[in-house]
């Protein structure tokens, strides 16, 4: 039993998330205009005036949410920016996959530690399993944490007022599972993601693969993709020894169902466009723009 990693006694001061998770409300709204009029280049002015904020406020607001000017952030997120990312990640990823690590940018990864479970656990559509989850506050909205005596299993996103679609959608791929609200234990597992300053190699955060032999494989693919890089469908199914399944991988990053964790915001289509999110693609922005700042800070 993972006793220590839902125990609420580790909780740290929430408030941060608290704070990033408001951020976030405004540079949704930034983000939106950003998404609709990148290839004007927008000036600071006018991002501001479409998120309800003065230029100084969203200046401080993204440099505090991460680590970035709106101007730089802008940048990361025009597709040009997503094709530089995507050919560095080349040479990149084929290094990494040989030595078999996360990437080269493992001081800012989670140092995620994962299992998988039987087809059988899959195919029972989660009977016997006992569920735990909670909603909490993220710098990418409010986040349904979910997790299983052997680790976390799941991790969802939800606008205000979203909260019961995005805990149905996450019920309905294990129904057979019986769900425990249990915020006071979730809690630390949000502050465990969410914090980089928790991200320590020598406490592995511990996770759970929830699906099919196919969708396994490609979430832990996911999972070798590094902090600030970029890969394409047709390289991850390369990656699984199955370069004619790029749709089909498609289809099991569609149903990543740890969200953020296992990072399926870093796959884009084969130009570098960023393709859809099941969580929706101003959080694959947000996502994106959050970890190339935490990626230039560290740097």
């Amino acid at each position: 039993m993972e006793t220590a990693m839902l125990s609420p006694d580790r909780i740290l001061n929430p408030m941060p998330l608290a704070a990033a998770a408001a951020d976030y409300d405004v540079v949704r709204r930034a983000i939106g205009h950003i998404r609709g009029h990148w290839r004007e280049q927008p000036e600071i002015e006018t991002i501001a005036d479409a998120a309800g904020v003065t230029p100084t406020e969203l200046h401080h607001l993204f440099r505090r949410w991460a680590g970035l000017s709106p101007k730089a952030f802008l940048q990361a997120l025009t597709l040009d920016g997503a094709r530089r990312l995507l050919r560095d990640s080349a040479s990149v990823l084929d290094a990494t996959y040989e030595v078999g690590l996360s990437g080269p940018g493992r001081l800012h990864d989670l140092f995620v530690t994962h299992e998988a479970m039987s087809p059988g656990e899959w195919k029972s559509g989660g009977e016997g399993l006992t569920i735990r989850f909670g909603f909490h506050p993220s710098p990418f909205g409010s986040a349904l944490i979910m997790a299983t005596e052997r680790g976390l299993a799941g991790v969802a996103f939800a606008d205000s007022g979203e909260e019961p679609a995005a805990l149905a959608d996450m019920k309905s791929r294990w129904p057979r599972a019986a769900y425990l609200e249990d915020s006071a234990r979730t809690a630390a597992i949000a502050k465990r993601i969410f914090d980089p300053s928790q991200w320590q190699s020598q406490q592995p955060l511990r996770v759970v693969l929830i699906g099919t032999d196919f969708e396994v494989r490609v979430w832990e693919a996911l999972l070798q993709i590094p902090m600030g890089r970029l890969a394409t469908y047709s390289s991850v199914a390369g990656r699984i020894c199955a370069p004619t399944a790029a749709r089909a991988v498609g289809a099991a990053v569609g149903k990543n169902p740890l969200a953020f964790v296992v990072p399926c915001h870093r796959v884009v289509g084969k130009a570098g466009d960023l393709t859809g999110y099941h969580w929706g693609i101003t959080r694959k922005r947000a996502m994106l723009g959050w970890e190339a700042g935490k990626v230039n800070a560290a740097a």
